[in-house]
């Protein structure tokens, strides 16, 4: 969101704990990966998990030595969340776990017993100067709220939290795009029926809040919604289904992707510089402080590459 009057913009990014759906397959797949590997260093492992009310079913292509017990790693990790509880409607002793495991296609394997790599992807990274972890500040902000609301609920100072939990946090960017204020915090967090919402409101903004977000982000302005719906007692696989890999942007960056400011080699013709097919804002600094492009990668003033 960008105002024009003012030059700020707003950016958001989420995140969610370990007992989310799409999270607590992640760990399931991860920790299915991990007992291969401990056991067989070279082994393939391309392993996906879905959760649901009905139950918990592992897919994927694997080729290894190892022996593993995929529904006791499944049940261990289920059980390490949280979900222990049948009044939850998905706990590790009682949730049906199928396995559809198979090895890894001949064809595919010819590459990569060959050449090594047996798939291909996109990805982008880069470090950002926004915070101490050299990562965006909406994210860091929104990492920052779940681990917290774990926390709270693994130590046992709000005994009435349950695994299931979301952030989403907005950032206020100046006209120099750096991050200035807080500007609106959702906390989902799953619940006991019987905490009441104006005990549950308070201890999670003393509690969770206040702890994970520095006070000089928040004024009076700032936008605080706590479970919005007003209730979140059925959540986890319960509630929703869960799939590996579909919390991505809450594992990289957040979302922004932003250009570089340009770098301009000595001597370059100013009419180059005006005449740039590209829109002006990209012309100016990175929210995250990109380091300019290097003259090597400079060659005619409509090059993809400078």
């Amino acid at each position: 969101m960008f105002d024009a009057t003012s030059g700020h913009k707003l950016f958001t990014s989420e995140s969610v704990t370990e007992g989310h759906p799409d999270k607590l397959c992640d760990c399931i797949s991860d920790a299915i990966l991990d007992a291969l590997l401990a056991q067989d260093p070279f082994s393939r492992c391309a392993c996906e998990t879905t959760a649901e009310p009905g139950g918990v079913k592992i897919i994927g292509e694997v080729t290894t030595k190892a022996r593993v017990d995929y529904e006791a790693v499944a049940r261990q990790t289920i059980r390490e969340i949280g979900y222990t509880d049948p009044a939850l409607g998905f706990d590790a002793d009682h949730v049906p776990v199928q396995i559809a495991l198979h090895e890894q296609s001949p064809d595919i394997a010819l590459g990569v017993d060959a050449q090594g790599a047996g798939d291909q992807g996109m990805m982008f990274g880069y470090a950002c100067d926004e915070t101490r972890e050299l990562m965006p500040l909406p994210i860091h902000l929104a990492h920052a709220l779940t681990r917290r609301l774990t926390e709270v609920r693994r130590a046992g100072l709000l005994p009435w939290l349950r695994p299931d939990g979301k952030s989403q946090v907005t950032v206020e960017y100046d006209e120099a795009d750096r991050p200035v204020r807080v500007d609106a915090v959702v906390l989902s967090a799953q619940h006991d029926a019987a905490v009441g919402q104006e005990a549950l409101h308070s201890k999670l903004i003393r509690q969770v809040i206040e702890p994970a977000i520095p006070a000089g982000l928040l004024d009076a302005a700032t936008k605080i919604y706590i479970n919005p719906t007003g209730r979140f007692v059925l959540g986890g696989p319960a509630a929703d289904t869960g799939l590996t890999g579909r919390k991505i942007i809450v594992d990289t960056y957040g979302g922004p992707v932003t250009w570089p400011k340009m770098w301009w080699p000595p001597g370059w013709p100013a009419g180059a510089k005006s005449s740039w097919p590209m829109p002006s804002a990209w012309q100016s600094r990175s929210a995250c402080g990109w380091t300019p492009l290097a003259p090597a990668l400079c060659r005619t003033p409509k090059s993809p590459g400078c």
